[in-house]
């Protein structure tokens, strides 16, 4: 542990840099932070910090910036929890009230509402479709032979695709057949599809046993092919307002990263449920976003983890404002989605 007088200046330069992006010299701080010592003691104390590994200084003569390790050290031990304003409190909750109930239009309010509350970029990877439970499948009849197969999912995933029907069935039986399938399958994920279920299906619909058997395989592939969690991203041009990566060079090797998915997937691997987590710079385990911190979250249905959300922004991102919007719009978001779902 740094002592604490130590610890008043690393709090100190770490904030400042912060607001301003400059390092951090020895006259702001005792001009700024009233420390009640001299600037002799406090570039002392920089020089001291410096050796141990929590500042460094970018160029000779120039102040000094903070380390990872000193990010790590503020994070964990000198950074104070904030509140967030009554504006974004309700910038929050009323995007949340207007929303529907499709989980799209949940995820994509998350991302605008982060994404303008912190100014930085925010990524959610959203529930795999195949453990998401079936409300409604329909079958509309497109001509004498053929027939739009839908699939609507609770939490609002519509997955589609163009079936052949045999001549002999009417739209009036096709009908028929989206009613008795949706009222079998109705509350059911693929994995909660029991022999049971089938039997009582073929015992409801045995004249059609092989366009059902057919229907069925279909529903399994189409809910199915999407094993990976679907991911969404908003405020990638907030990397851009950011003074560290006007560097063109910069902002791209981050954009090469969260424009691939499965990189994504691997950047959030670590969140955890029931807790906050933040990522420093080198413990990004990708190198191309080492240059950033990362904040992330789960979203939950019940105690059941649902996705995940991640803010990315600079080393030096206010860490206490954003995790206090990421803890906000978390709770509210597993709310909407409890009562969505009815968990």
């Amino acid at each position: 542990m740094l002592d604490e007088r130590k610890q008043r200046v690393l709090q100190a330069i770490i904030e400042d840099y912060i607001l301003t992006a400059l390092p951090v010299g020895s006259r702001t701080v005792a001009r700024k932070y009233g420390l009640g010592v001299s600037s002799a003691t406090i570039r002392n104390e920089m020089a001291d910090l410096e050796e141990m590994g929590y500042l460094e200084q970018p160029h000779t003569s120039a102040g000094r910036i903070p380390s990872d390790k000193g990010y790590r050290f503020y994070v964990d031990w000198l950074m104070k929890s904030a509140s967030l304003s009554e504006e974004h409190l309700r910038r929050i909750h009323k995007g949340y009230q207007k929303k529907a109930r499709e989980i799209e239009s949940l995820i994509q309010e998350t991302i605008k509402v982060l994404s303008e509350i912190t100014d930085y970029m925010t990524v959610v990877l959203g529930p795999q479709i195949s453990r998401t439970k079936l409300e409604q499948i329909h079958f509309l009849n497109l001509s004498a032979n053929s027939a739009l197969f839908v699939v609507v999912t609770t939490v609002g995933f519509v997955e589609k695709c163009i079936v052949d029907i045999p001549e002999s069935i009417t739209s009036d039986e096709l009908e028929l057949i989206s009613e008795v399938l949706t009222h079998h399958l109705k509350g059911k994920s693929v994995e909660d599809i029991t022999r049971s279920t089938l039997s009582d299906i073929r015992m409801d619909l045995g004249k059609y046993q092989d366009f059902i058997a057919a229907s069925l395989d279909l529903l399994e592939y189409l809910l199915n092919q999407r094993k990976d969690e679907r991911v969404w991203v908003g405020g990638k041009t907030n990397i851009l307002n950011q003074p560290e990566f006007q560097s063109i060079e910069k902002a791209r090797a981050v954009f090469s990263v969260i424009d691939q998915e499965e990189l994504v997937r691997d950047l959030l691997s670590a969140a955890t449920p029931g807790s906050i987590r933040v990522s420093i710079g080198g413990e990004n385990r990708i190198e191309e976003v080492q240059d950033c911190s990362l904040i992330s979250a789960t979203f939950r249905i019940g105690t059941d983890t649902y996705g995940k959300i991640g803010i990315i922004g600079p080393k030096r991102m206010d860490y206490s404002h954003t995790v206090a919007a990421l803890e906000c719009v978390e709770k509210a978001l597993s709310e909407v989605l409890c009562r969505v779902i009815g968990a």
